[in-house]
């Protein structure tokens, strides 16, 4: 049996602001660092001790694999990082607040840029400074690769090869493998791991800084999935998700 701990990261200050965020760079807030901390004890209760860990290469996720592993004193894990477990590129929406964003569009307009599983954003235009390839740490990358926008299926497209090509092989070879990254980046994951369908998936709110674990057959299918933690307290923080592109919601947990 293998075991996956898939975690978004904690609150981040655009979280906390209710913004867009996408591919833009921002750090936890100290709410956030304490999410870090309190999913590490989760694992703790759970007895599960991640062997190697991945993340994105945003601050965000980088910043809570790290307290994770601190406070699980497992700081000297293997950590691999990947642009393909990023958060979704939301185009030139990134940097807007939602619920204002809501008051111009329509909720509905709104949901449909932040959950449709087709249909992208607005794209953010390559002269743009924010564009990624004008970021160094894509600088390896072909151009062609790196998104002005995504919808959540242009996420699932570039994330599996990176489930196939790393994260499988690190699950054979260690048996517990811990993916620190964003919500649209595991939504992807978790509908290839659920097989859940295109309409559904719209409706899939992930809270922030809470493990959902799997246990894995040896075809890497689950055969157990659970959240660990309160189950109050992660449907009050799976709600507060929801509630994001609603306009009268300044700020998002």
């Amino acid at each position: 049996m293998h075991r996956l701990i898939l975690l978004r990261h904690g609150e981040s200050t655009w979280n906390l602001e209710n913004r867009f965020t996408g591919w833009v760079d921002v750090p936890l807030t100290e709410a956030g660092k304490a999410e870090a901390s309190a999913a590490a004890e989760a694992l703790r209760s759970a007895q599960l001790s991640p062997e190697v860990v991945h993340t994105s290469l945003l601050l965000r996720a980088i910043q809570t694999a790290d307290l994770v592993l601190e406070s699980l004193q497992l700081a000297w894990l293997p950590v691999r990082r990947s642009w393909r477990l990023n958060e979704r590129h939301y185009g030139a929406l990134q940097g807007l607040n939602k619920a204002e964003t809501a008051s111009l569009h329509g909720e509905a307009q709104v949901k449909i840029w932040r959950r449709s599983y087709t249909e992208p954003p607005p794209q953010l235009s390559a002269e743009d400074p924010g564009h990624p390839i004008h970021d160094p740490r894509y600088r390896d990358l072909p151009p062609d690769l790196l998104p002005g926008s995504e919808s959540l299926s242009d996420v699932v497209r570039r994330m599996l090869p990176y489930w196939y090509d790393a994260i499988v092989p690190d699950l054979r070879a260690f048996g517990t493998v811990l993916v620190v990254a964003h919500g649209n980046s595991l939504r992807a994951l978790m509908k290839h791991l659920e097989d859940i369908g295109d309409e559904a998936i719209t409706e899939l709110n992930i809270p922030t800084g809470v493990p959902r674990l799997y246990l894995l057959d040896g075809a890497m299918r689950p055969s157990e999935a659970v959240y660990l933690g309160d189950p109050e307290e992660i449907a009050r923080r799976a709600q507060a998700v929801a509630a994001q592109g609603s306009k009268g919601e300044s700020r998002s947990i």
